[in-house]
């Protein structure tokens, strides 16, 4: 190319150059207000004419975070941007363009919409630019008053609207200022329409809403939802507050966001009358459960005299008719309290007063022990066999004693059902992970079965399948239900099915319980009042504990605080039975104090009743134990046996608790407890009153497989 050749293509390029200005002027010169930010929300560009009519710097843009740049100095900061940031999102997502209707106010008078618009190479999200453009006003007049709005409103509708007194019926803008405001808002929340359009609806929120955040996450959850619903107070122009159900739904025109429709109503009637409801339900509950605590008491109290009192009679030469006799008392006795027992039980599950601890539990020894305890009872030529999966885990996690009265529930119902055949109970472990075993026990029987029909309502409380006046088999109908509540508080389930293998019934019931550290529990966790229960004294464990206990008897000094003639003379019997010589008996609480504050001589242990005249067993005991010097241990022996009654006691100071009817050989693993605490043979009687095992006195042969030939 020659010199001339190359002289002429530079000056057509610089030509070329000087007729094609650079981006950023062409940016400035963008026809509407222009911003562009990044991924990140950061500013990167901003146009000279969004400079020129918003009035501000460059400087307050460039490098800054969008949202704090738009709207840092505003006082409803945190509603502003709630629409924009949603649009961005849209834009995203979609990868177009999205509107935002009202975006930002550049003065109290002009508002104006964003267009955002994404850019993409490829996949990726170069930036974002958001375009502005000036919301153009409407000028309405409502009821002779002028207001500025966007919004159009059609005339008919406007009167249906306004007329409503019984809602206050409003809208906002994008940001949640008030834009239209009803003769029900007025009434309602106290603002005339001049001095409420244009405030932000957080006014009408508590300041524990405002700190919580509650007025921005409603517009939030409208927007993505497209309504919300709430109920909570709200309040009027005089600072009083009322119950309001609010309904907030997102307004769009065109397609486009444009605010928010808030329909509020006061609630604060319906409120107090939920009040009143719940106070009186809960006025009711107490009631109820005082009822049942004073029943608990009216009835352990002579059932503690009867009981303990046949006990003696067992216990000296009788005839054999005499004896049948006893013996009869004593079952009907001991059924009347599994009654009482099953009512206190169902209260405290349905009121949600009932909880499980966390005790080791042998599946194995408890599955054995009520298959042995259920066999005295069984119907003749009716045989009972036991089959153990060899894999049941031998101490995990759960409660015992809970664990154990499903079973005995499941396996009693088919003795007492079932009068010929056979009866079997069967355990496995059917699911393990990391940390809990799943448990599912059986019991299949070949009595009558159950109907279809009855089969619907087994579980429901208060339903038995023979409710006939010439019924066979008595009882409350609980059992199956409390059954079922323990096995769902122990994470697992109950139900029936008809026997597979011909005339019956399978009952199951599955249960999970926690591993065990090493192989063993946490630490034994005290049984609930009702539940300590121990093996008869014909067990050699317990023959050696009464053994010990008359040893240890002739030399302790005992003071017991009971206001009832009966159970004054059961009671002696009893401890004279035990070997105890020096016994002293007062019937109330301002005695005991007397007794052991005048006495010379020390008394060893203190056995208290609580409902005494005078002075109760709670206060006698707190006398005694802020008198000087040593005290004697205290075990509370009473007939209040509900949910939180031992607590009660051991928190007052008292040492021990032993609930009505008092089993003889628990008050005697007590008081060895007490006065012979070296003694480690009572450790294995404790441990089976706390496990619940009834031994029979000469147990039957009972059939076990537990896997191996």
């Amino acid at each position: 190319m020659s010199t001339t050749t190359r002289e002429l293509a530079a000056g057509g390029k610089a030509a070329s150059e000087a007729a094609c200005p650079d981006m950023n002027e062409i940016f400035d010169l963008f026809p509407l207000p222009t911003l562009v930010v990044s991924p990140s929300n950061q500013i990167q560009k901003v146009s000279r004419g969004l400079l020129e009519v918003w009035g501000r710097g460059e400087g307050e843009f460039v490098g800054n975070d969008l949202f704090a740049a738009l709207y840092a100095n505003s006082p409803t900061e945190r509603f502003d941007r709630i629409s924009l940031a949603y649009a961005i999102e849209r834009a995203r997502a979609g990868r177009k363009p999205h509107l935002c209707h009202a975006a930002y106010a550049s003065n109290r008078h002009t508002l104006w919409s964003a267009r955002v618009v994404p850019i993409h190479r490829n996949a990726e999200l170069l930036c974002l630019v958001l375009e502005w453009e000036r919301v153009q006003m409407q000028v309405n007049y409502v009821e002779g008053e002028l207001t500025n709005s966007w919004l159009s409103v059609d005339e008919a509708f406007r009167i249906l609207v306004q007329g409503v007194k019984d809602y206050a019926i409003f809208l906002l803008d994008t940001r949640g200022n008030v834009a239209t405001w009803n003769i029900g808002a007025e009434l309602l929340k106290g603002y005339k329409r001049e001095e409420i359009i244009g405030k932000h609806f957080s006014i009408f929120y508590g300041q524990d809403d405002l700190r919580a955040g509650k007025p921005e996450r409603k517009l939030e959850t409208c927007l993505r939802e497209g309504r919300v619903e709430d109920k909570g107070w709200r309040y009027r122009k005089d600072g009083s507050r009322f119950w309001a159900s609010v309904v907030i739904t997102a307004v769009y025109r065109n397609g486009v966001h444009v605010g928010f429709g808030k329909v509020t109503r006061d609630l604060t009637e319906w409120k107090q009358a939920e009040n009143r409801l719940i106070e009186a339900n809960e006025e009711s509950t107490k009631l109820k459960n005082d009822f049942l605590a004073n029943m608990s008491h009216e009835i352990r109290t002579p059932m503690h005299g009867m009981l303990s009192a046949c006990s003696l009679l067992l216990d000296t030469s009788l005839t054999p008719k005499q004896r049948e006799t006893a013996g009869i008392i004593e079952e009907s006795g001991q059924i009347l309290r599994q009654v009482i027992n099953d009512i206190l039980d169902y209260s405290k599950l349905a009121s949600g007063g009932f909880s499980v601890n966390a005790d080791t539990v042998g599946v194995a020894d408890i599955m054995t022990s009520v298959a042995r305890s259920v066999q005295t009872t069984l119907q003749p030529g009716v045989s009972l066999r036991l089959d153990l999966a060899p894999d049941l885990p031998k101490a995990a996690q759960g409660d015992p004693l809970r664990f154990r009265q499903i079973v005995q529930n499941i396996v009693g119902n088919a003795a007492k059902f079932t009068d010929k055949g056979s009866i079997t109970l069967r355990s496995s472990l059917i699911f393990e992970d990391d940390v809990t075993y799943t448990i599912l026990a059986e019991v299949s029987d070949t009595g009558p079965g159950v109907s279809g029909e009855d089969a619907e309502h087994l579980f429901k409380p208060f339903t038995q399948v023979d409710a006939t006046a010439t019924k066979r088999f008595k009882g409350t109908g609980l059992g199956l239900s409390i059954a079922k509540s323990l096995a769902e508080l122990m994470g697992g389930e109950i139900g029936y099915r008809p026997n597979e293998h011909g005339k019956g019934s399978v009952f199951w019931f599955t249960a999970k319980l926690k591993k065990a550290n090493d192989g063993k529990g946490d630490g034994r966790a005290d049984p609930s009042p009702g539940a300590e229960r121990q093996p008869a004294l014909g067990s050699e464990e317990a023959k050696e504990l009464v053994s010990r206990l008359k040893e240890v008897a002739p030399t302790k000094r005992i003071l017991a605080a009971e206001d009832n003639l009966i159970n004054q003379k059961v009671l002696s019997g009893i401890l004279n039975s035990f070997g105890f010589k020096d016994i002293t008996l007062v019937s109330d609480g301002a005695q005991a104090v007397s007794k052991i504050a005048g006495s010379s001589q020390v008394y060893d242990l203190v056995l208290m009743d609580i409902s005494m005249p005078v002075m109760d067993g709670f206060q006698a005991t707190v006398e005694i134990k802020k008198a000087p010097g040593k005290h004697p241990p205290i075990v509370a022996m009473t007939a209040h046996a509900l949910k939180g009654d031992r607590e009660q006691c051991l928190s007052l100071g008292m040492d021990d608790y032993v609930p009505k009817p008092v089993n003889r050989l628990l008050l005697a693993t007590k008081l060895l407890k007490w006065l012979a605490p070296g003694y480690r043979g009572r450790e294995a009687v404790e441990n089976a009153v706390n496990n619940d095992l009834r031994e029979p006195t000469n147990p039957l042969p009972l059939q076990i497989n537990e896997g191996r030939t």
